[in-house]
């Protein structure tokens, strides 16, 4: 295209929005409500200092502005100016000065340059946001790209594993990589390292399912992190929900990285390993009224977002991210809903987590669980059959709503976080807590009519301690994030480290270890859907730094340097992920009876003394024991499988110490002549524990300090 020749156009369709490459040229759609004029800006290529085209779009069709351009083709560079009222205080901020990105772009080329110029208001003007600034930000702006959808995909599809066979394993693209020295220099911390055999190895032989990853839709770098040589490295500041970014993207050719994308799926599918997204649809990246104008501010402010009733001016924010998208609106909820049945039929992603989730849950105000984002997912035939994460708060009002998602909906349950980390500290009082947390949560989701995989389970993930800075430090350092360390939460006080931080004490070493185990052995036997930080199994460390978020250097990525201890964590995690799969006993899809079953010699779940009597409603209300052991009964799941036969699994007794001495703890018999065989202790550093005798019911097992044990029920005499 020769900037300055003309172009034809033709009218073109209001649908499908965004750009549409149909092999003779490209249609454009937008939507804006409020605006008075739009005009399509083509490039020819993403650092042009200016357009080649600018096409006013004359026709509208239910408030979406569109045109059809022939001859264009994938590759195309676009952006759009938008005219309108500059009224903030009526919620209109229109200023056609700024090129801005298009809401349904799949991919975009380049990132911010940041420059006074990227704001619709004049700063430094005594009206502040008042005031219209009309210098020209296109120097300075990512464009949109044209695309080619077409990709081979063979029979590849969603893997749909079932929720009580998921273990699911968080990670950011670029930390798992960006050090690792079997991956190619060049691939380093990209979609395409995702797919090298190092990493597919390290994956599979560890047993996981499923990768969490931190989002990688078209995120900003905020300018204050700029100002101060820091980065948004979890990109939790989206802009392009259509667009993975391009910072993981290997090839120079814009668009190409849409490919890449697509082959990590493809590759990790056929390696048998689901892919969720970690989605913010919640907020944009455009920030409060103070914000630059990149996309929805410029289009239409007053349609894409939650603006405070009576006040016009400003947002509502219910995310600490200064905005809220106005779900209540049609058409953002049509973005959202386009934007995720995109990544499930064109990309082929598995499920989704999403940030802040109880931001999309309100109508007006009040968390609503029947609100329309809800209802609309539920009834959608692709959508509600892929995997539904919720974070399920926010910080507004009444945003804490864990266990109050629909049917249909897993969580990450925050409940059952706490209630682990307080019980392996030390804490007492916690008794009653950690039974519930233990055993799937069926306070927070049988009442709903929810299964116990309705809980994701985890002590650690990426906005927290490491799991082994979290045994390791008694308060958080992030000095790094150059905010004095005020950053952050306190989310580990009075852990009662001797000693912080790296030490070559042998002891100190030793209960690192042993705390480490205990967690992992905890939340790999707890009912619910496991979920593992990355790089905890192999003892990453962040120097105690609990909000890594603005750190792209050896702070966030994996050391792959490993000692013999952090070798010896990756062998007991791959085995107690093999331990989980093959006791169906861990992993129930209905919530325990506490009562015998027909066929079964036990109840199906019993809790235990120390001195090996079932527990009384007065053991329970006394609450600050720091010992206590469950059964839970394989002949008693009361469950069948895919051909209807019934599951059938060992009778586990789990053996639990919180306490700082050793304790010598009598194991249960309910006939005579039962035996007991260890299977793992938390004390050795190896899966196999160090005693292997059989051990007759009613004996005693020297259960050591602060660990834990798991025990397997014998045929009797």
């Amino acid at each position: 295209m020769v900037a300055g020749q003309s172009l034809r156009t033709w009218p073109g369709h209001p649908y499908p929005l965004g750009a549409t490459w149909d092999g003779e040229g490209i249609n454009f759609a937008l939507f804006s409500e409020n605006a008075t004029a739009v005009e399509l800006c083509l490039f020819d290529g993403p650092d042009a200092p200016k357009e080649s085209h600018r096409i006013r779009l004359e026709e509208r069709t239910d408030q979406v502005w569109h045109v059809y351009v022939p001859g264009l083709w994938p590759g195309q560079h676009y952006g759009y100016r938008v005219h309108g009222p500059y009224e903030p205080e009526k919620g209109h901020r229109f200023n056609p000065n700024k090129l801005l990105i298009d809401p349904y772009a799949k991919s975009i080329a380049g990132t911010i340059g940041w420059s006074d110029a990227m704001f619709g208001y004049r700063i430094g003007n005594s009206d502040v946001d008042l005031s219209l600034d009309d210098r020209d930000n296109v120097a300075n702006m990512p464009k949109c790209v044209a695309i080619d959808p077409a990709f081979t995909w063979g029979d590849d599809r969603q893997l749909k594993t079932p929720w009580d066979k998921t273990v699911i394993y968080e990670l950011h693209v670029k930390s798992i990589t960006a050090r690792h020295p079997d991956v190619p220099e060049h691939l380093r911390g990209t979609y395409a390292a995702l797919t090298t055999p190092a990493v597919l190895d390290h994956l599979v032989d560890l047993g996981i399912t499923a990768i969490e990853l931190l989002p990688v839709h078209h995120f900003v770098r905020d300018r204050h992190l700029a100002d101060r040589g820091l980065t948004n490295y979890w990109g939790y500041n989206s802009l392009g929900f259509f667009a993975p970014d391009i910072r993981y993207a290997v090839s120079p050719v814009q668009g190409h990285y849409v490919r890449e994308f697509k082959t990590m799926i493809k590759t990790l599918h056929s390696a048998g390993i689901e892919v969720i997204l970690d989605v913010v649809y919640n907020h944009t990246a455009e920030g409060n009224h103070l914000g630059p104008t990149l996309c929805f501010r410029g289009i239409d402010n007053a349609s894409y977002y939650k603006l405070v009733p009576g006040d016009a001016r400003h947002y509502m924010d219910y995310t600490g991210c200064g905005n809220t998208l106005n779900v209540r609106h049609p058409r953002t909820l049509q973005l959202i809903m386009d934007s995720l049945r995109y990544w499930v039929m064109d990309m082929h992603v598995d499920g989704f987590r999403f940030d802040l989730a109880s931001a999309l849950a309100r109508e007006l105000h009040e968390v609503d669980r029947l609100s329309a984002f809800f209802d609309i997912l539920h009834q959608d035939p692709i959508l509600s059959q892929v995997k539904l994460i919720a974070e399920p708060w926010d910080v507004g009002e009444g945003g804490y709503q864990v266990g109050n998602f629909p049917v249909g909906w897993a969580e990450w349950n925050g409940k059952y976080r706490d209630t682990i980390r307080r019980y392996v500290k030390g804490d007492g009082g916690q008794m009653a807590e950690l039974a519930y947390r233990l055993t799937g949560s069926s306070d927070l989701y049988e009442g709903s009519g929810r299964r116990p995989f309705a809980s994701v389970n985890f002590v650690t993930a990426h906005d927290g301690f490491t799991l082994h800075d979290l045994v390791s430090y008694n308060s958080k350092h992030n000095e790094a994030n150059l905010e004095n360390n005020r950053d952050g939460t306190e989310d580990n006080l009075s852990w009662n480290c001797d000693v912080e931080g790296p030490t070559n004490d042998p002891a100190v070493i030793e209960l690192r270890e042993r705390q480490k185990r205990n967690l992992m052995v905890l939340l790999l036997l707890s009912q619910g859907v496991p979920m593992i930080c990355g790089g905890d199994e192999i003892g990453r460390t962040q120097q105690g730094n609990n909000n890594a978020y603005c750190q792209d250097n050896e702070i966030s990525w994996y050391d792959w340097t490993l000692d013999q201890a952090q070798r010896d964590l990756l062998t007991f995690v791959r085995s107690m992920i093999a331990f989980r799969k093959e006791h169906p006993v861990l992993r129930r899809r209905r919530f325990f009876q506490g009562r015998r079953l027909r066929g079964s010699e036990v109840k199906d779940l019993a809790w235990f003394r120390p001195d090996g009597k079932e527990m009384t409603d007065k053991d329970w209300d006394a609450g600050y024991a720091k010992s206590l052991a469950l059964r839970l009964a394989g002949d008693a799941i009361a469950e069948t499988d895919e051909k209807g036969r019934p599951i059938i699994d060992d009778t586990l007794l789990i053996l639990l110490n919180a306490h700082h001495t050793p304790l010598p703890f009598t194991l249960p018999a309910h006939k005579r002549g039962v035996r007991w065989r260890p299977l793992l202790d938390t004390s050795a550093s190896s899966f196999h524990p160090k005693k292997v005798r059989l051990i007759k019911g009613g004996e005693p097992y020297e259960i050591e300090a602060r660990s834990l044990a798991v025990l397997q029920l014998l045929h009797h005499d």
